[in-house]
This record gives structure tokens, C-alpha cells and sequence, in this order.
């Protein structure tokens, strides 16, 4: 027995890393959060409390969610209903219907999710309904048994909300929003937007049923929090199977987030993006490179991430252009210089680039003029510029007006990196922006 025992607190290296890395994985790709969530105190005391009075005391509530793509809007509430969830009053009584707008397209469809989430499919059994309302309406009739006091709360979270406002006569919220503040049935409708004009997609008659609480997700969340977010993202939980491998784990996971490399790594990810779906990204890559061989996060392993993250695509695509492509693009940054920003046309840019071969250039071919009328097209089909505006049978292509869709320091990093660019043309460019 105490061999057995042993056997389970020791694991292999192993098994603790792909053990580590399921737990981890779990959490970022669930978008779960192990604390409390990080600058937005007020939301949550707000959410749990409006939830908590129509879990324990069947008081009906409707709240809007608001706020951009990845600022933590699906994380918030799940994080409320498992805090929720933990209480003994509220675990065993309350029901649960999640809707999303993008799977449930129209009403007929939402119903038959309410219907099959709240276990309602022996009641409605082979019922044969004549129409949308009828079926709602005997659904609703479910819901409505008993006084408030009698009644399971059920809590109805939509998400893509504003989709919903898109179906026809907004059935659906009408009728949820009327049961929620007629009291009817304990109910809470949770909505979760990006939308900040939500409200005004509402008819009248589901405004007037809505309660127009909102709950918007601005994160005033400092740099020093983001720290501790990740430093509570990466760090494995109090039940870990092995102690020993979670005790060494979190305490590199502390060192690391010391680490100056790592710190202006995450600064200037903290700069580009503040939101949990791009730091829990950044964080799925560098969990993937723990091996056996390598059981703990590195500083190196996450500026590689970091480096690889912030991996510029146009950049990228400069270093498998041709040398005559490479020459175009100089000569327009060279335009951009000298007009300042004012767009050229091929004529321009073909000038240019025969000014450089005729004085400077020993190394480069002089090149025919249809080849670099290809050469040119093809910048464009790779939308490294693109015409001012649209095509016009009356201008000869020559002397389209374009626009160069990079910037400086884009164009320096790919002649940088270019693989044996012609001497020559360095200089060239050295010049053209000196």
C-alpha cells in the first residue's frame, strides 16, 4: 500500500510536464482564470451580486455585458458562476442556458436549445405545435409552474447578443425579457456584446422590458497587474498531483516574471494588446516548448515567442522578393522622401531605378522594361502597394497613381535581413533614406 502511495505522489518528469501541460492548456484555451479577475473588481462585485439575489432569492434580473473582443466579457462571467456554483443554497437549485448568436441563427433554433439544456424534451415530447409562438408559449408555460419561490432559477446567458436583435420581431428577448420583469419565473438574462450601441437595435417594446443595467469591460489594468496575471496563468494549482514538480514549477514561473528580458517582452506585449485571448495565445506557445529535457519556461523560450509573435508579415514577405523587386521598392521610399509622402506612378519609379543603374550600380542587370513592368504588377498583387484609386479606362497604366503600403523601418528590416543583397543596393537604400 505505502509503495502504491508513493508510486502516486512521485511521478516521472514525464508525466509531470504533460500532466503540467494539460492543466495549463485546459485553462488557456477555456479562457479560465485561477484568481480573481485583475482590474475589474467593480464588475465582478456587480455581476456576482445581481446573479447571487436571482439564485438564492429568486429575484428576476436582465444585464448587458459590454465591452471589445478579448477584454475578458466570457471569462468575467464564467468565473461568476463558478464562485456562484461553489455556494451550497445555489448549486443544486439553479439551471443554466447558454445561446450563442452565431449557432443559434433564429428563433426556432434557440428554442429547441432552451428546450434541450433545461431537460424539457420528455415534456414536449412528440407534441406536434402549429406555430413558432404556440411552441414558445407551452416552453414558457414550463418555465412559468409554481411562484417564484417553487421555481428553479434559470439563468440565460446570449451571448453575440446584438445577433439576436437580428431576428424577425425579436420573439425571443421579448418573451425572456417579459418573464424576467413580470416575475414570473426566477430568471436572469446575461447578454454579452461588443456593441456599444446594443440598445438601439432593441424595438420599443423589448426596451421597455429590458432593465438597462450594463456592465461595460474598459480594463484600467497597469502593467504590475499584467504581471501577476501571468504569473497566476502559468503557475499550477494547490491539487497538482505532484507536489514536489508543482513547488519548483511556480517558483521558476516567479523568477521568470522577475526577469528583465521577460519583463520588456511582456511590456511590449502589454503595449500592443491588453487582452487576455493574446496574452493566453503567447502563453499556449511557450507552454509548448517544455520537453522532458527542458521541464521549466526559460527567459530564452519566451523571447523566442515574443519574437516570433511580433513577426512583422509584410517584413516577412520582403525577404522573398526578387532584387529587381527589392530595387522598386527602394526607389518608391526614395519618392516617398523626396514628395513626402505623395503618390507615384510606374513612370516615376521606373525613372528612378535607370537613375541608379546608370551611376551607381555594377552589379545589378539593367534589366528590360516589360520585365520591370512584371516585376512591378507583382508588388502589387502581393498588395505591397496598391493604386490610389480605382482603375480608369482613360489612364494609361504607366501612369496610374500608387501608394506604398510599407513604412520605414519595414523596408530597413528587410534589406537588413535580405539574404546576400547586392552591395550596391544596401548602399542605395542607405542613401535613398539617410
Amino acid at each position: 500500500m505505502s509503495k502504491r502511495k508513493s508510486k502516486e505522489s512521485h511521478m516521472t518528469v514525464g508525466e509531470c510536464v504533460s500532466q503540467a501541460q494539460k492543466c495549463l492548456r485546459q485553462r488557456f484555451c477555456r479562457q479560465e482564470l485561477s484568481t480573481r479577475p485583475m482590474g475589474l473588481e467593480s464588475q465582478h462585485k456587480h455581476l456576482l451580486e445581481l446573479l447571487r439575489r436571482t439564485a438564492v432569492h429568486g429575484e428576476s434580473n436582465s444585464v448587458l455585458i459590454v465591452g471589445p473582443r478579448g477584454s475578458g466579457k466570457t471569462m468575467l462571467l464564467s468565473y461568476v458562476l463558478k464562485e456562484l456554483l461553489q455556494e451550497k443554497d445555489v448549486k443544486s437549485n439553479i439551471m443554466l442556458v447558454h445561446l450563442n448568436g452565431l449557432l443559434q441563427t433564429d428563433d426556432r433554433i434557440a428554442l429547441k436549445e432552451i428546450t434541450r439544456q433545461l431537460n424539457l424534451e420528455n415534456v414536449v415530447g412528440d407534441k406536434v405545435f402549429g406555430s413558432f409562438a404556440e411552441n414558445l408559449a407551452f416552453l414558457l408555460e414550463a418555465l412559468k409552474k409554481g411562484d417564484r419561490h417553487s421555481s428553479r432559477p434559470v439563468i440565460f446567458v446570449l451571448d453575440e447578443f446584438d445577433l439576436f436583435a437580428h431576428h424577425k420581431n425579436q420573439t425571443l428577448l421579448y418573451n425572456l425579457l417579459d418573464v424576467s420583469q413580470s416575475a414570473q419565473a426566477p430568471i436572469a438574462v446575461v447578454g454579452l456584446t461588443c456593441r456599444l450601441d446594443v440598445l438601439e437595435l432593441l424595438e420599443k417594446r423589448v426596451k421597455s422590458r429590458f432593465s438597462h443595467r450594463q456592465i461595460h469591460l474598459l480594463s484600467s489594468m497597469g502593467f504590475s497587474q499584467y504581471l501577476e496575471t501571468v504569473l497566476s496563468q502559468l503557475s499550477l494549482p494547490a491539487d497538482f498531483p505532484d507536489t514536489k514538480f508543482s513547488d519548483e514549477w511556480n517558483a521558476n514561473v516567479k523568477k521568470l516574471c522577475e526577469d528583465k528580458s521577460v519583463e520588456d517582452v511582456l511590456r511590449k506585449h502589454f503595449n500592443s494588446s491588453k487582452d487576455f485571448r493574446s496574452l493566453h495565445l503567447l502563453l499556449l506557445l511557450v507552454l509548448g516548448r517544455v520537453t522532458v529535457s527542458n521541464p521549466v519556461i526559460k527567459p530564452a523560450d519566451l523571447l523566442e515567442v515574443g519574437r516570433l509573435s511580433s513577426v512583422d508579415s509584410k517584413a516577412n514577405i520582403l525577404h522573398g522578393v526578387s532584387v529587381l523587386e527589392l530595387c522598386l521598392i527602394i526607389a518608391m521610399k526614395h519618392l516617398n522622401d523626396i514628395y513626402e509622402g505623395e503618390p507615384f506612378n510606374f513612370q516615376m519609379v521606373h525613372n528612378e531605378f535607370k537613375k541608379f543603374i546608370s551611376r551607381k550600380s555594377h552589379s545589378i542587370h539593367n534589366f528590360e522594361k516589360p520585365v520591370v513592368i512584371k516585376a512591378f504588377e507583382h508588388l502589387q498583387q502581393l498588395e505591397l502597394i496598391r493604386p490610389v484609386e480605382a482603375c480608369s479606362v482613360k489612364i494609361q497604366r504607366d501612369y496610374q497613381l500608387m501608394k506604398l503600403m510599407l513604412d520605414h523601418t519595414q523596408v530597413m528590416e528587410a534589406i537588413q535581413r535580405y539574404p546576400q543583397c547586392p552591395t550596391d543596393v544596401r548602399q542605395w537604400a542607405f542613401s535613398a533614406f539617410g
